[in-house]
């Protein structure tokens, strides 16, 4: 039952939630601590403290307006539910901004505390004739922390038929506080922080891959003055 209260929630747009989870492991491996302290030693937080990632993606000959429609389009389709929301989308000044959401990325069932990591990721777009700017920031990982909920409160459950007394609480852990940025991580969570970076990493691939595949080819393909 614990397990199941932290199943991934990541829009059907972008990937499954399963997809993203195979997704790293095949990139970069199931040793969690080995890839973070791996993708660690190349990244470099930006001055606020932040994971930020920046692509530019050439487009041909299309148009500023052209880019426009196509990303409008992919972005009303991908960011479109109470977590996931389109923050500014400004045509005359070629600027769309989102905030992301992923679920679970990250789960740890100690023997007090079970774990549960979100991400909130702002992707940014800016866009001129014939190419754009992509550009992925995380400012923190959201923890929903379930003291009492872990292993020992379970087994306490399950011996005396009454349920364990819980208590419920969000924190925002800064990046620069966690594994491996922090080498000895700061909320004693090494293996959490560590998969949540390469689940984050991960994402940030994805989200660049499925822009730079729909301003080339469009969202469904058919996308063209021949109708």
């Amino acid at each position: 039952m614990i397990v199941s209260l932290f199943s991934m929630n990541l829009s059907a747009q972008v990937m499954r939630a399963e997809e993203l989870e195979k997704y790293a492991k095949e990139n970069y491996g199931d040793k969690w601590v080995d890839a973070a302290e791996n993708l660690g030693s190349s990244l470099v937080l930006d001055k606020n403290q932040s994971l930020t990632y920046e692509q530019i993606i050439n487009c041909g000959e299309q148009t500023k307006e052209q880019l426009y429609i196509t990303l409008n389009h992919w972005f009303a389709e991908s960011f479109n539910d109470a977590n996931s929301v389109i923050k500014l989308n400004d045509k005359d000044a070629g600027v769309i901004i989102a905030k992301g959401f992923v679920g679970g990325i990250a789960q740890h069932i100690g023997g007090m505390t079970a774990y549960n990591v979100n991400i909130h990721p702002v992707i940014k777009v800016d866009i001129k004739d014939k190419k754009i700017r992509v550009t992925y920031t995380l400012q923190y990982y959201e923890v929903e922390q379930n003291i009492g909920g872990g292993w020992m409160g379970a087994f306490s459950a399950g011996t005396t038929g009454q349920p364990a007394d819980t208590t419920k609480k969000t924190e925002k852990w800064g990046i620069e506080t966690c594994y491996p940025f922090s080498p000895k991580d700061q909320h004693k969570a090494k293996k959490t922080s560590s998969k949540a970076l390469i689940m984050a990493h991960a994402y940030s691939n994805v989200i660049m891959d499925k822009i730079e595949e729909a301003v080339k080819n469009g969202l469904v393909g058919n996308e063209n003055d021949d109708w």
